[in-house]
């Protein structure tokens, strides 16, 4: 199994707007589980649930019922645009594209908000372990794997050009070995921004 790692540190001093996360009702249809709900709206069952502390017992959903759905911040504009800008640069050399694989978005932005909220810049974590652990344990299964992370930078274009002035992001960012990738953006409470890029090529 071939894995990767690559860190990459700018510090800025200078803040970035606000991300607001904002919710959206869903009316239950027939047929509809928490399971399927979570999969439609591209987020975890555990995010889903914590927004909706009504929910008593997730097995007993009924038609009708209104669950709220955590929205999309700014903060994935961003991770976006990493991914729009590193499949650029994979096109640059004749590689194609990553796909975007949501499940490997939400590790990659549980990975950030990890390094923000406990104030550590490293692949391992003190929560989760190595990158592999964690996207293992959050049901993701690999022959290839490899993380890319960088802090402080403003934009996806300064972080994507940080990464790939750096022989060993670049060297993920360009990998023939990949195949999907997951962006994950986290904002600490002095402005600055923990990026996290991930990489994949699944069984």
């Amino acid at each position: 199994m071939r894995k990767a790692l690559a860190v990459l540190s700018i510090i800025a001093l200078l803040s970035f707007s606000t991300a607001f996360a904002q919710t959206k009702t869903y009316t239950v249809q027939a047929g509809d589980t928490i399971w399927s709900i979570a999969v439609k709206n591209q987020i975890g069952i555990s995010e889903l649930l914590k927004a909706n502390p009504q929910i008593k017992n997730p097995n007993l959903i009924y038609p009708g019922q209104k669950i709220n759905i955590p929205n999309s911040n700014n903060l994935n504009v961003l991770e976006n645009e990493v991914i729009k800008l590193t499949n650029q640069e994979r096109a640059k050399v004749g590689l194609s594209a990553l796909k975007t694989n949501w499940q490997l978005c939400r590790v990659a932005r549980f990975k950030s908000q990890d390094m923000a909220n406990k104030n550590y810049f490293s692949h391992y974590s003190p929560t989760y372990g190595s990158p592999f652990k964690m996207m293992e344990n959050f049901g993701l299964k690999f022959m290839a794997a490899g993380e890319n992370i960088a802090y402080g930078q403003r934009s996806a274009q300064e972080v994507v050009r940080a990464w790939m002035s750096s022989p060993g992001h670049r060297a993920n960012i360009l990998s023939p070995s990949f195949t999907e990738i997951g962006v994950g953006v986290a904002k600490k409470s002095n402005g600055v921004l923990y990026w996290t890029q991930m990489f994949m090529r699944p069984y």
